[in-house]
């Protein structure tokens, strides 16, 4: 069963109202304040389902059946750790940055370090966000360069060529509602699409099941054979080099898991300016606490999505299904397989939030460039619309950035969700680390910090070439790397004023 006219015309449709009914929530801007924190009005419930729409809708919906299809359900163990650590930022970080206006995560070590501090954060976190960001937009790009080519339109052209198109498709239709609209409007549209995308997954589990011989019965024998439903892994067979290079042993998942996720929602601007659009600390709390409960029965349901789609191709390859890589195997279904109509409605759903996600990485790029850098350095003799003018300037200069980054990661090998985590887990580790000193070394300066962040980048680039570790534990190395030089510098350099910056 093709992928009809009707379908596209109902993805077209949608990704477009989509677009107008975030322009239309987000029409009434005034000043930056508006702009990238929603005048911190926005409900907690909206924002938890925000954050994880924004962190891992097209990833999971296209990269994690993937997963479990290759292999098993051990990646759930990782999940494990993303909960801990959200209870954890929830609890200690938080807090940190209700004490005095703070407007971005990198504006608390400005308060606390001083400017250099802020701008090489803010720096290092754009250049990070860029790449796993043009990994995320060319992970929308692979569904719908499936759906395009497999409906007979555009014929001629090959698959570079098809992901280029979709890449510019998706962009297009995003800058034209987060420029003008702003963090409320994304917010408030990934709640929409989290809620619609969700709902196309779950009927997606109905048809396959509705289309196994036995239903649920035929899942068993397949999976079980197959050793798919193992979810834990001690690892404790393994030599101590063994273990250190396997990613989803509990221990390595579990620690890995709660150490980065202290850094991509302690540190990182995409997760914290949602935080910041909560009208108090405890809404906040909320809304990052509960989001864990969200995230994992999103995984727990797109892993089950997996292994039912391996019973339903009765285990063939990638290659033998005729696809180049395992992302395609669940959008090949959504175009072959559900019904007309339907498989324009899951891939409509699927769009919009792919378009919400890339909407949060736009909005979160230019609040860091022009409050982190921009207005503490040239900025402070703006009035509040001439710096909104700038920021949707500076939004439409990141959505450029973005498509020309998404094009490089075409010839990539591996599922994309694996490949965008451990590009975080390069800076992840030194952000956190230095964000540690700040909140619980008082002696730490600003020379200290800076020395402590290089330090923690260097030394994992050395480490992730040279070195073969998991990717989870790149964020645990960072992070004590950076705690450790941090310390040392303050002992090493004990002159000058070591008193911490107050955050009032």
């Amino acid at each position: 069963m093709a992928f009809s006219l009707l379908d596209l015309i109902i993805v077209i449709v949608y990704m477009v109202a989509t677009a107008a009914l975030g322009f239309w929530i987000g029409r009434r801007q005034k000043d930056t304040t508006d702009y990238f924190l929603g005048g911190r009005q926005v409900p907690w419930f909206a924002v938890t389902l925000s954050i994880v729409a924004t962190e891992t809708s097209v990833l999971t919906f296209i990269s994690v059946p993937a997963v479990s299809y290759q292999g098993n359900l051990t990646f759930i163990q990782l999940i494990f750790g993303y909960v801990v650590g959200r209870l954890l930022v929830a609890l200690v970080m938080i807090p940190a940055y209700y004490k005095g206006s703070i407007e971005t995560a990198y504006h608390f070590l400005g308060r606390r370090f001083g400017q250099k501090m802020r701008s090489a954060a803010g720096l290092t976190f754009m250049i990070t966000r860029v790449l796993a960001d043009g990994v995320r937009l060319f992970a929308t790009a692979i569904p719908l360069a499936v759906i395009v080519k497999g409906s007979g339109f555009f014929e001629g052209l090959s698959e570079s060529q098809f992901y280029v198109l979709s890449i510019i498709a998706i962009s297009l239709i995003t800058v034209l509602y987060t420029t003008f609209g702003g963090i409320k409007s994304v917010i408030w549209v990934d709640m929409i699409q989290w809620t619609i995308y969700i709902t196309g997954a779950l009927l997606a589990a109905l048809i396959i099941i509705h289309r196994l011989p036995n239903g649920l019965e035929s899942l068993v024998e397949p999976v079980v054979n197959a050793g798919k439903t193992r979810w834990f892994e001690p690892g404790t067979g393994l030599s101590l080099a063994e273990f250190l290079r396997q990613p989803y042993t509990f221990f390595t998942a579990l620690v890995g898991g709660a150490v980065f996720t202290l850094a991509s929602h302690g540190t990182d601007q995409l997760i914290v300016q949602r935080v910041l659009t909560c009208g108090s600390l405890r809404s906040s709390q909320k809304a990052l606490a509960f989001s864990g409960i969200v995230v994992l029965f999103q995984f727990i349901l797109f892993l089950g999505l997996g292994l039912l789609l391996f019973t339903f191709y009765g285990g063939q390859t990638p290659q033998q299904l005729g696809l180049a890589r395992a992302d395609g195997i669940f959008p090949k279904f959504i175009v072959e397989v559900i019904p007309t109509g339907i498989s324009g409605l899951v891939v409509a759903a699927l769009f919009a939030a792919a378009i919400s996600t890339l909407a949060g990485s736009l909005s979160s790029l230019s609040s860091s460039a022009v409050l982190d850098i921009y207005v503490p350095l040239f900025g402070k003799d703006k009035s509040p619309s001439q710096l909104l003018r700038i920021s949707r300037i500076v939004t439409l200069c990141w959505s450029l950035l973005l498509m020309g980054t998404a094009t490089l990661f075409i010839s990539l090998k591996g599922t994309v969700i694996e490949t965008a985590l451990s590009i975080a887990s390069y800076t992840y580790g030194g952000l956190l680390g230095v964000f540690l000193l700040g909140l619980f070394y008082k002696r730490a300066c600003q020379r200290d910090a800076l020395i402590a962040f290089f330090t923690a980048l260097v030394s994992m680039l050395f480490l992730i070439h040279f070195v073969k570790l998991a990717w989870p534990l790149y964020t645990v190395t960072g992070s004590l790397t950076a705690v450790i030089a941090g310390i040392v510098s303050s002992r090493i350099f004990p002159s000058g004023k070591r008193e911490p910056i107050t955050l009032q």
